[in-house]
């Protein structure tokens, strides 16, 4: 048991989950677990590397979510290549903090909410998840805003409508589809920002790739308050507070699935060496991937906006004409882009809140839960949704600048809460032995002291009026 060999005694013969006694005393809880499980490997059988991948490849698709590929254009469109080095130098960071997050939710078998709760004063966890709160339920209205929009490129019909439509049928299914297959599915559709791969290599767009490379891997930045605010967008929508309580969960909710836990907050065993490599390796290959994504969106929007003028973009319309060197299928790809991308990452966002509010509350909560097991769940995901939908309607703001302004929201609130993630993950009370090591220290301050010195200038920045 203490090897973390008991989840393979949690199966019998045929993969199926033993019916455990129920944490509540209700044999509905047991059914949750037994449509939770994933059967075992069969003994001998040689270990796929892809199936190490789960959350943190699932995060790293999310984070490339409408206000990532929006803020990323605008930074190509206006900045050309400038701000290319935030690529690399990001990914360690990601790396880092996601896999803080996934370590904290294998070992204590609880969310990051749930871990606040029980180890840390009250205020603190009342902050975070406002703050979380907060900037979810912006970053969901803004990528909402644009994927209507994109709505009404492709199929032209009204905005409203589009809105109206998404919105239903994005809480609907988060309710009521399992997650993994509505995840599936939907990540086929994120195919489609291969566009921007294949625009930045066009030899009509004309990218010069020594220049490239000296961005790259040279930083070359200013302190005008325009730059600042692409600097702090592109790190909020990189390194994304929703993210962190979502891998949190997700990774709880994979232990449940193996057997390791009898439901979140309750692990069975002690986590695996493997189990944290499996983790960190899963973390490393999303991140990579998200960030390879970023890189040729920037370069697209670079070589075929900015090498033409067009420096600022407003509306999806503007946005799309980054894939214009592809033909006349550009708007199209760019509506699916936005679509797709926007339905993976919007129930990452409320569920995310989700998970924090759950777990604050003390309910029952788990996208593999019915609805009815955990309606105070379900019911806070169609919450942030409503609100992300009201704010449509309040004033008037182009799309792809909601998108930017979610991605700087998100880059203001995230500092704080990475500190918090920090002093989770060197409190031995908490996560006992697995505690960080150096390198995560390193890059988890180096993150800490990156981005909050940016958002602090933003904020005086906005507040002097210079922005």
């Amino acid at each position: 048991m203490q090897n973390g060999k008991v989840a393979e005694g949690n199966f019998d013969k045929r993969g199926r989950l033993r019916m455990r006694k129920p944490i509540d005393g209700s044999e509905q809880d047991a059914q949750d677990l037994q449509r939770a499980h994933t059967p075992p490997e069969k003994p001998g059988k040689k270990e796929n590397w892809l199936t190490c991948l789960g959350p943190g490849l699932v995060t790293g698709a999310a984070d490339d979510d409408p206000s990532g590929i929006g803020t990323y254009s605008a930074n190509g469109a206006q900045f050309g290549y400038l701000l290319l080095w935030l690529v690399p130098f990001c990914i360690p960071l990601m790396i880092a903090v996601q896999e803080m997050c996934g370590r904290v939710g294998a070992v204590t078998g609880m969310g990051l909410a749930a871990v606040l709760k029980k180890h840390y004063p009250k205020w603190l966890l009342y902050t975070s998840v406002i703050l979380l709160v907060g900037a979810n339920v912006f970053n969901v209205y803004a990528d909402l805003n644009v994927m209507a929009a994109s709505a009404k490129l492709l199929f032209n019909v009204q905005f409203k409508v589009a809105l109206t439509v998404i919105a239903i049928a994005v809480a609907t299914v988060q309710i009521f589809v399992p997650y993994r297959l509505y995840a599936k599915v939907l990540k086929w559709l994120c195919i489609s920002l291969a566009g921007y791969v294949v625009v930045a290599v066009l030899p009509g767009v004309h990218n010069n790739w020594a220049e490239i490379f000296k961005y790259t891997v040279v930083p070359h930045f200013d302190l005008k308050p325009e730059t600042i605010l692409a600097i702090v967008a592109f790190l909020g929508t990189t390194i994304s507070p929703y993210l962190f309580f979502w891998q949190a969960g997700e990774t709880v909710e994979e232990e449940v699935a193996a057997g390791h836990a009898d439901e979140p907050g309750h692990r069975v065993d002690r986590v695996t060496d493997k189990e944290i490599r499996n983790i960190r390796a899963d973390t490393t290959v999303g991140m990579i991937v998200s960030q390879a994504v970023a890189f040729f969106i920037i370069v697209a929007s670079a070589g075929s906006l900015h090498n033409m003028g067009k420096t600022q973009i407003d509306t999806a319309a503007d946005a799309a004409n980054a894939l214009r060197p592809i033909g006349p299928a550009a708007v199209g790809i760019f509506a699916i882009c936005m679509i797709g991308t926007g339905l993976l990452a919007i129930p990452t966002l409320a569920g995310s809140v989700a998970y924090a509010v759950a777990e604050m509350g003390g309910w029952r909560y788990g996208l593999y839960r019915r609805f009815l097991r955990a309606k105070g769940f379900y019911l806070t995901i169609a919450i942030v949704v409503a609100l992300g939908y009201a704010m449509n309607f309040i004033g008037a703001i182009s799309p792809v600048k909601a998108l930017v302004y979610s991605a700087a929201l998100n880059g203001i609130v995230a500092p704080p809460l990475v500190v918090v993630l920090l002093l989770i993950c060197n409190n031995k009370k908490v996560v006992g032995e697995r505690t960080n090591q150096p390198a995560s220290n390193l890059f988890g301050w180096l993150t800490v002291a990156f981005m909050g010195p940016a958002a602090i200038y933003l904020l005086f920045a906005m507040a002097t009026g210079k922005t």
